[in-house]
C-alpha cells in the first residue's frame, strides 16, 4: 500500500466504532462521486464548486510537460533560482514537495520587509536577481502579500534592465484580475481549475508549477497520488481516508486538537501543509480540530493533554519500532502524493463529521478588512501599557499589564486560558533572521502546561488564523511584533511592506479581542537583542 496507518490504544475502539456510520453512508465513494449534498443543505451549494480536487491527478498530467519545457526556457535565459511569492495552500504545499525532493525553492509568504529583500537579492550561491525567476501564485488574483511581493520583483527585474515578462509566471484562477494584468504584461500564465479551494490545490498548478520549476519531479508525485486513489474511493473499513478521519474526529468525548510529529519520515515540512489544511477546513461555527506541530521531545508528548490527539508520522507505520511506547497514537508512513490525497479526503471527512462545510472560510476576511481599515485611516499607534527592557506590552485587557514585567504578564495570558484551551504564539517578524524564534512554543508550552501552536505573521493568517476566529472561543494569543530600521516600498502603493505587516498584527489583534480572545503584543524594538530576554520571561 501506497499509505499505511497503524492504531494503538484509545484510539482504536474510537475507530471501530466510527467506521461502520462512514461506510453505510457511502461517504468516500460520494466524494469521489462528487456529491455536494454530503455536508448538508447549507453547504452544498459551496461543496458543488469546490471538489475538483477529487479530479487532481488526472487533470494536472498534462501540465507536467509544460513546466518541465518552460524549466528549460528559464534555464537557457540564466534564470536558475525559482521564488515563490503565494500564501497559504498557494505556497505550503510547494515548500513540503521541494524540500521533501531536496530542490531549493525560495518561498515568500511574508511581507516583512527583510524577508523580502531577501527574496529578491538572493545569496552569493544561488544567484541575485539576474538570476532569479519568479512565481505570483493567487487564487483570487487579489491576495495583498502576493500583490504586494510582485510589484517589488517587478521593480528589481527592471532595475538590472531584465524585461519581468521574461521572468514572472503567474498561477491563478481563470477570470481573476491578475490573470487579466498578467496577460497583458506578457506574464507566462498558468491558469488552475477554479473548482479546487487553496488548501486542496497541492496537486493542481499551484503546487505543481513552483515545484517543477524548481527541480521536483511533480510527474512521479502524480503517481504516489494516482496510486492511492482507488483505495480511498472505497466504502470499506480499510479505506486509510475513512480511518484517519474516524482518528481525528470521532469519539465522545472527541480530542479536538491534533498533534503532529514528524518522527524519521522522509517527508520534510508535512505538519505544517495539513495544519493549514485541517485548521481552515474545519475551525468554524464555534468547533474544529487545532493542528499542534509538535517535535519529538516536545512537552505535550510527556503531559499528554486528554485533548490531544498525537498522529505521528514514521517511513513503516506498521513496522515502527518504537510503537509500543506510543499509546493512544496513530502511526502513519506513506509517499507524499499519497499524503496529500489520504489527508484531503480525511478532512473533508471530518468536515461531515463535525457538521460543518469544509470549504469555506468565513472569518479569514474579517482579519483583511481590519487591516485595510489600518491602512487607509493610518492611525496613530496604539501606546503601550508600560515599556521594560526594549519590550513594548500591550494587552486587550488592562488587567493583563498589571503585574508590570513581561513574566508576570505572560502568566495572567496562561491565567485566562479556559478547560481544553490553548495558546497560539503569532510571530509577525523576519524569520529569516530570527529562526531561533520558533524554539518559545516549546518553552510557552512547559509553562502554560497547554497545547500551543506557533505561526508565523502574516502566512498563518491563511491557514490558522480562520480556527482563530470562527473555532472554539478558548485560545489566548501572544504576538510577536519587531520594531525595525529595515523597510521597503511597495511600488505604486501608498504603504511600505513595513506599514502592511504593523497593520495586519494590528488588525488581527482587533478581529481577536473583538471576539472576546485575550492578546498579548510585544513589540521588540531589538528584536536580536531582545528574543533571549523574551525566552527567559516565558520559562
Amino acid at each position: 500500500m501506497s499509505f499505511e496507518l497503524h492504531l494503538t490504544g484509545h484510539v482504536k475502539s474510537v475507530v471501530h466504532e466510527t467506521l461502520p456510520g462512514l461506510v453505510a453512508d457511502l461517504v468516500a465513494s460520494g466524494i469521489t462521486a462528487g456529491d455536494p449534498s454530503l455536508w448538508g443543505p447549507a453547504a452544498e451549494d459551496e461543496a458543488s464548486r469546490r471538489l475538483g480536487w477529487v479530479q487532481a491527478v488526472s487533470v494536472s498530467r498534462p501540465l507536467v510537460a509544460e513546466i518541465e519545457a518552460l524549466r528549460s526556457e528559464l534555464t537557457a535565459r540564466g534564470a536558475t533560482r525559482i521564488v515563490l511569492a503565494g500564501m497559504g495552500g498557494s505556497s505550503l504545499a510547494p515548500e513540503v514537495i521541494t524540500q521533501t525532493a531536496g530542490v531549493p525553492l525560495v518561498v515568500l509568504d511574508s511581507t516583512a520587509p527583510g524577508q523580502v529583500l531577501a527574496a529578491i537579492d538572493g545569496d552569493p550561491e544561488a544567484g541575485g536577481i539576474e538570476r532569479t525567476a519568479l512565481v505570483v501564485s493567487s487564487k483570487s488574483g487579489s491576495t495583498v502579500e502576493t500583490d504586494a511581493a510582485r510589484r517589488a520583483f517587478e521593480a528589481a527585474f527592471r532595475d538590472v534592465g531584465i524585461d519581468p515578462a521574461e521572468r514572472i509566471v503567474v498561477v491563478t484562477d481563470p477570470g481573476s484580475p491578475l490573470e487579466a494584468s498578467a496577460r497583458e504584461a506578457g506574464y507566462r500564465v498558468f491558469t488552475a481549475d477554479p473548482t479546487v479551494g487553496g488548501r486542496y490545490s497541492a496537486l493542481t498548478a499551484f503546487g505543481l508549477v513552483p515545484a517543477g520549476l524548481a527541480g521536483a519531479d511533480i510527474g512521479e508525485l502524480l503517481d504516489e497520488a494516482d496510486a492511492t486513489l482507488l483505495e480511498v474511493a472505497v466504502d470499506t473499513p480499510e479505506n486509510p481516508a475513512l480511518v484517519l478521519a474516524a482518528a481525528i474526529a470521532g469519539g465522545d468525548p472527541r480530542r479536538d486538537k491534533l498533534g503532529l510529529v514528524t518522527d524519521g519520515t522522509h517527508i520534510v515540512g508535512l505538519p505544517d501543509w495539513i495544519e493549514q489544511l485541517v485548521a481552515e477546513s474545519t475551525g468554524k461555527d464555534g468547533t474544529g480540530i487545532l493542528p499542534v506541530v509538535l517535535l519529538p521531545v516536545s512537552p505535550e508528548l510527556d503531559t499528554k493533554p486528554a485533548d490531544l490527539q498525537i498522529v505521528r508520522l514514521v517511513d513503516e507505520a506498521n513496522e515502527f519500532h518504537l510503537f509500543e511506547h506510543h499509546t493512544g497514537e496513530v502511526l502513519v508512513s506513506g509517499s507524499l502524493g499519497a499524503q496529500f490525497v489520504v489527508w484531503e479526503y480525511a478532512t473533508a471527512i471530518a468536515g461531515r463529521m463535525l457538521g460543518i462545510n469544509p470549504f469555506d472560510q468565513p472569518d479569514v476576511e474579517s482579519a483583511k478588512q481590519a487591516t485595510r481599515g489600518l491602512l487607509e485611516a493610518s492611525p496613530a499607534p496604539v501606546p503601550a501599557a508600560f515599556e521594560v527592557d526594549g519590550v513594548q506590552v500591550r494587552v486587550s485587557d488592562p488587567s493583563l499589564a498589571e503585574p508590570g514585567t513581561v513574566a508576570g504578564v505572560l502568566d495572567a495570558l496562561w491565567s485566562r486560558i479556559p478547560d481544553g484551551g490553548y495558546v497560539a504564539i503569532q510571530a509577525y517578524v523576519d524569520r529569516l533572521a530570527l529562526p531561533q524564534l520558533a524554539g518559545l512554543r516549546e518553552l510557552v508550552a512547559a509553562d502554560s502546561g497547554r497545547p500551543t501552536t506557533f505561526g508565523w505573521g502574516p502566512r498563518f493568517l491563511h491557514s490558522t488564523g480562520q480556527y482563530h476566529k470562527g473555532g472554539p472561543a478558548v485560545g489566548v494569543f501572544l504576538q510577536i511584533v519587531e520594531d525595525t530600521d529595515v523597510d521597503l516600498e511597495i511600488p505604486g502603493l501608498p504603504f511600505t511592506f513595513g506599514t502592511l505587516i504593523r497593520a495586519q498584527a494590528a488588525g488581527d489583534a482587533s478581529v481577536l479581542a473583538a471576539h472576546g480572545r485575550p492578546v498579548v503584543t510585544l513589540t521588540l524594538t531589538d528584536a536580536r537583542a531582545e528574543v533571549l530576554s523574551l525566552f527567559e520571561a516565558a520559562q
